[in-house]
């Protein structure tokens, strides 16, 4: 179980993963000893998987943000969404309700490659349609929720 201390060491180690332990212990108001243990418990525990850095995927050119629903037949919904989740540009893949099975996010440099990547999806076997949604502005993307 995770208390309010622990919260708060997550959200600012989700806002930066390079806060130091005195920073964040100042912060919470607890020693540098105690956030020291939290982290590490937190980590054992599971409930921080990685520390990864925010890159800004405007300046590496990657300008276009697509949201790709994929609808899936012939019970082979996991082995697509897994073959799906391995493309680099992908950023997340999502198994849904509703009228679509997957949801895809994933992130392109220009036109020609979002329209390859999704005359490859529609060759795989089992991938019955897709509807794509190009992002024109990006309000809010983070993974941060406390």
């Amino acid at each position: 179980m995770i208390d309010d201390v622990d919260l708060k060491i997550l959200g600012m180690l989700c806002r930066n993963a390079k806060t130091p332990v005195r920073d964040i212990a100042k912060a919470v108001g607890v020693s540098i000893g105690t956030v020291h243990n939290k982290i590490k418990k937190l980590e054992k525990e599971g409930y921080i998987k990685s520390y990864t850095a925010n890159v800004d995927w405007n300046k590496l050119d990657y300008n276009i943000t697509a949201i790709i629903e994929l609808v899936v037949s012939g019970g082979k919904l996991v082995e697509i969404e897994k073959r799906v989740s391995e493309f680099t540009n992908v950023v997340a893949v999502y198994d849904v309700t509703g009228e679509s099975d997957v949801i895809i996010v994933a992130k392109f440099r220009s036109h020609e490659e979002l329209s390859s990547f999704t005359k490859t999806l529609l060759s795989i076997q089992n991938v019955d349609r897709t509807n794509t949604h190009i992002v024109l502005t990006i309000i809010k993307e983070s993974e941060c929720l406390v």
